[in-house]
């Protein structure tokens, strides 16, 4: 649903890219959101998790369990939208297997550099993490099996062409298991113009 909001775009991705930049370097602060191993842990993450490297859970920061809606199937193309610092892909990686593959998309630089770093860690050469925006994914039409995602489309006032594009780039019969916060009523006059409440 397309909702008129008065906020400046460019100036609230600049500020979910600080955001999370800063969640990436520096995972040990205190944020408005909770984040880290733990937080994973009490969302009832899947065992897979226990694989992926700490230098990528300490930065998760998703809002809730998209695997409460299924596994992956072994070969399985899988988008992962907002990646962050891999989590979530890197759990995909290992669900789909070696004949599977995995893509995360995120646009903080900070989170793809730390992602990368633990893929390369758990030696997942299934798995790649490339700097894109989800209104113009840089891929061709039915290009996945799945879409994933944890808390990124809430951040993302155009929320039409994000999901216009999710459905360009899943295959017929594909499927998306997202996880995001909603909200009931209307966003209130202060939350239009305050960003750190969009960017939290």
């Amino acid at each position: 649903m397309a909702v008129d909001v008065e906020i400046d775009v460019e100036l609230l991705k600049s500020e979910i890219k600080k955001t999370y930049a800063c969640v990436s370097d520096d995972p040990e602060r205190e944020f408005i959101f909770p984040t880290g191993r733990a937080w994973a842990e009490d969302l009832g993450y899947p065992p897979e998790l226990a694989q992926v490297p700490d230098g990528a859970v300490e930065s998760f920061a998703g809002v809730a369990n998209p695997w409460q809606l299924g596994r992956l199937a072994p070969g399985e193309r899988v988008l992962d939208l907002g990646s962050g610092a891999g989590t979530d892909s890197l759990v995909a990686a290992q669900m789909v297997g070696e004949d599977g593959h995995v893509t995360g998309i995120d646009l903080t630089p900070e989170m793809l550099t730390k992602a990368r770093a633990a893929a390369a860690e758990m030696a997942a050469a299934n798995v790649e993490f490339v700097e894109s925006e989800a209104e113009q994914l840089p891929f061709p039409d039915a290009s996945f099996d799945v879409v994933i995602s944890n808390g990124v489309i809430d951040l993302i006032p155009d929320k039409d062409a994000v999901f216009a594009e999710l459905f360009r780039v899943l295959a017929p019969g594909g499927r998306m298991q997202i996880a995001d916060v909603t909200i009931q009523n209307p966003v209130s006059d202060e939350g239009r113009r305050n960003i750190d409440l969009w960017t939290g």
